[in-house]
């Protein structure tokens, strides 16, 4: 029997604060992003850090807005790697994890972790805190 055909990479991000469009670190993902993206929503809940960054918890009850994105292939382990430089994974304050939106894309996303105080976001949409 011959070995299955390999999975492609998980290429989506979602995204639901500063990397958006119009937010501070947009310009963070605009390089690597092989797409302009399109509105969509994660179950979770979304909070204000008080430090002018928002945090998801996915999968609780709630609606997240964002905007999902398909990153560049050639580019994808950079940019997965600056992206999780930037948001902390290694001590934990933000964890990669694999969501599926709204629209029914598996895509990668960024939990909160710990150590923040959180405000709940009730719209669940940091353009609209």
């Amino acid at each position: 029997m011959p070995d299955p055909m390999p999975e492609p990479p998980l290429d989506a991000l979602f995204v639901y604060g500063t990397l958006r469009p119009g937010d501070v670190r947009w310009s963070m993902l605009e390089p690597f992003a092989a797409d302009t993206g399109v509105d969509d929503t994660v179950a979770g809940r979304l909070f204000d850090t008080g430090l002018d960054y928002p945090a998801a918890v996915f999968g609780v009850g709630g609606t997240i807005v964002g905007r999902t994105y398909r990153l560049r292939i050639e580019t994808l382990a950079e940019a997965l790697a600056v992206l999780d430089e930037e948001e902390d994974t290694v001590d934990g304050l933000y964890r990669r994890v694999t969501v599926v939106t709204g629209r029914g894309t598996t895509a990668w996303a960024y939990a909160y972790g710990q150590g923040l105080e959180l405000t709940p976001i009730p719209s669940g949409d940091w353009f609209d805190r």
